[in-house]
């Protein structure tokens, strides 16, 4: 397979260490680990020339700060590379900060982590594949195959909590990319974030799809006792069909469900979040969602309308147009209905919630479903008060 100009799927990147240009500085990526992904008899017709199988997306293009759009040209050779399944790459960054900060004000908390960039689950609807664009790698299959781990985030997130004047305030775990996708099981860096914000009694949340969470239920519990966790479980759809379809390397409804009820027999407040829904093709099971939740042990209930910012779109639209074609046309209208005309609003407090009378007996039907099912209660709060550096030897020489 040659290229015109150079396919992102397969080209090095320049940088120190191989790292992608637009990364920026005091970053450092090193290859560490490759695993194969099983592959089907599956074919699909790919703009790239990609096989693939258990993908959310089936494109690669370039991001939007890329100077080129790349694409492959078949020359009539390398036919067994062409047959070669799509790997899973996972590169190790060093970062000089690990808590990101935000100042939105449709969004109930000022800092948030995330121990990984790009995530495997490899769902087409997620608007964090935009954000792949800022390491010079495509938002469609390096999102969910060309992942960035963050192995010193335990260390770097201590040395932020014990900087002179830190202000405590809930810390967000999860809000870009899932922080229990499958490198976690060998990684366990979310785990070791736990385990420093356990030290520090620092309060958190964690946003996730991942049943791996339940590993981590001896560090959850105590901390949700002292009213430092909360956990949000997403659940887009109960259909385990088209669960598999649509987020491909998540886990399905039914394990997700068992989560919720491991956590909160542990004691954690859950909230179950329906994220996001889709008009007009997961919209009908909103108050199905919300009785198996209740069900299951959630304290409370969210939902988050489908977002599409910048290349999230075309990749959404292109998974509908395979996986959905008698759909597609009604998901995308009342989708429009919905923001404005658009594809996506981005306008605060629209974009998570729509506008227009849709939008409007979407918050009805989710208002009644919840009461009705116990969940209108409101998150139980967080406590900062209890944060505190633990003491470290040496700390008594500042008394001189």
């Amino acid at each position: 397979m040659a290229a015109a100009a150079t396919d992102l799927s397969a080209a090095p990147h320049a940088g120190v260490a191989g790292a992608p240009q637009g990364a920026g500085a005091g970053m450092a990526f090193v290859r560490i680990l490759f695993y194969t992904v099983p592959m089907d008899d599956e074919e699909l017709s790919l703009p790239e020339g990609l096989r693939v199988a258990g993908r959310g997306a089936r494109r690669n293009m370039s991001g939007r700060f890329e100077a080129e759009t790349r694409a492959p040209v078949h020359d009539g050779w390398s036919i067994a590379e062409e047959a070669r399944p799509l790997r899973t790459e996972l590169r190790a960054e060093r970062p000089r900060r690990i808590i990101a900060r935000n100042d939105s004000p449709d969004i109930p908390f000022d800092r948030g982590l995330n121990p990984y960039r790009g995530c495997e689950h490899g769902c087409a609807y997620c608007y964090a594949r935009a954000t792949h664009a800022h390491l010079g790698l495509s938002p469609g299959l390096d999102f969910e195959s060309r992942l960035v781990m963050r192995p010193q985030a335990p260390a770097v997130l201590a040395r932020e909590l014990r900087a002179r004047g830190y202000d405590p305030r809930p810390m967000a775990i999860g809000t870009a990319t899932d922080p229990y996708q499958p490198a976690e099981q060998a990684q366990r860096i979310t785990r070791g974030v736990l385990e420093v914000l356990r030290e520090f009694s620092h309060p958190a949340t964690i946003t996730t799809r991942g049943a791996l969470i339940a590993r981590d239920l001896d560090i959850l519990a105590p901390m949700a006792a002292r009213g430092l966790m909360r956990v949000g479980i997403s659940i887009a759809t109960l259909d385990p069909d088209l669960s598999r379809r649509l987020e491909p390397r998540a886990p399905a409804p039914a394990r997700r469900l068992e989560a919720i009820a491991a956590l909160a027999a542990a004691g954690v407040p859950v909230q179950v979040m329906i994220a996001p829904v889709i008009p007009a093709l997961t919209d009908h099971e909103l108050e199905a969602i919300l009785a198996a939740g209740a069900r299951a042990g959630a304290r409370c209930a969210q939902w988050l309308l489908l977002r599409l910012p910048n290349e999230v779109a075309p990749l959404f639209l292109d998974w509908l147009a395979r996986h959905e074609p008698g759909r597609a046309a009604r998901v995308r209208g009342r989708l429009r209905e919905m923001h404005g005309g658009r594809d996506y609003d981005a306008a605060w407090g629209r974009r998570m919630r729509g506008q227009g009378p849709h939008a409007a007996l979407l918050a009805r039907r989710f208002e009644i479903a919840a009461r009705r099912n116990g969940l209108d209660r409101v998150p139980p709060p967080l406590d900062c008060t209890q944060f505190a550096p633990p003491p470290r030897a040496g700390d008594q020489l500042a008394l001189f």
